[in-house]
């Protein structure tokens, strides 16, 4: 299969066992089971030539790394470390880092972040179900914080986007929330967390993911497959997919791998194929055109 230059709109870098500088992660040092499963064979560095290695023979032209971890005590560092690799690599990686937008010192942190030129925008997971605290992330409902509602509007004067990660019962609220943001640019990171796939889960996700849709400062990621078919990219994965693409278009949907994390079940190429097989003539924008737009490459 010949695939177009390919822009990686979300995998992770890191070096828990070097830490080269000092970032400290600290999910990448906990032992147990996660969502995905066990996340004991990526506890360690997984570094840029390795991450480059994983799409050979087809050809990665650039990426963006998506932050890995919201208990460092300076989120400031992660963006300095990788905007260190892909200065030395000479390799584009665009950076979207962390910080809490209800903090109180967030300008300072946001000043610091943009300091580095590779530096995009902000993810603050925010899914949560007040219900199953075993599949939050978010320690309370940041949509309707007012202080983190404030934080969030404060990225539009910056011209910073941000990643969205929530639950398909959040996201009316959010739709709601985001449609008086127009000029906060948006990515629905991994496929919308279609965790319940039941007649009744997926008709859920469809009416958020429909919701969201319906506003053109959305856009949307086909990432991290395994967190929600583990190995399995036979035609559920297919319809959800063909699904995205219909509601989003193909100018608003774009790539991402999710590695290492979905490295844990799936080859690189297993998400190419899938998208290939379901949109083969919109691989231009959704492989690397959306992302290059988005991400400001």
């Amino acid at each position: 299969m010949v695939l177009p230059s390919v822009v990686d709109a979300h995998h992770h870098i890191w070096a828990p066992d070097t830490d080269p500088e000092g970032v400290g992660w600290v999910w990448l040092k906990k032992s147990g089971r996660r969502q995905f499963g066990d996340p004991a064979p990526i506890q360690r560095d997984y570094l840029l030539p390795e991450f480059l290695n994983e799409a050979a023979p087809d050809r990665v032209a650039g990426s963006v790394h998506v932050q890995v971890d919201n208990s460092l005590s300076d989120p400031v560092a992660e963006t300095r470390f990788i905007q260190k690799i892909s200065d030395s690599a000479c390799f584009p990686i665009m950076i979207v880092g962390f910080v809490n937008l209800a903090a109180p010192e967030l300008d300072d942190l946001l000043d610091r972040h943009m300091a580095y030129s590779n530096f995009r925008g902000i993810r603050q997971i925010i899914a949560r179900q007040e219900d199953r605290p075993e599949i939050s992330f978010a320690p309370r409902d940041y949509l309707r914080d007012l202080g983190w509602r404030a934080g969030f509007a404060s990225l539009g004067a910056r011209g910073l986007s941000f990643d969205l990660q929530l639950y398909p019962e959040q996201m009316q609220a959010a739709a709601e929330f985001l449609a008086g943001h127009p000029e906060v640019p948006v990515a629905i990171d991994h496929l919308g967390s279609p965790y319940d796939l039941s007649a009744a889960g997926a008709a859920r996700w469809r009416r958020g993911m429909a919701a969201l849709a319906a506003l053109d400062h959305v856009h949307v990621k086909l990432s991290g497959y395994a967190m929600y078919f583990g190995t399995d990219m036979g035609q559920g994965a297919r319809d959800l997919t063909a699904e995205i693409i219909d509601l989003f278009g193909a100018n608003r949907t774009m790539f991402g791998s999710n590695f290492p994390v979905d490295k844990l079940h799936l080859l690189y190429r297993d998400a190419f194929e899938l998208i290939a097989d379901v949109a083969p003539d919109d691989l231009p924008q959704i492989l690397g055109g959306t992302a290059r737009r988005f991400y400001r490459f």
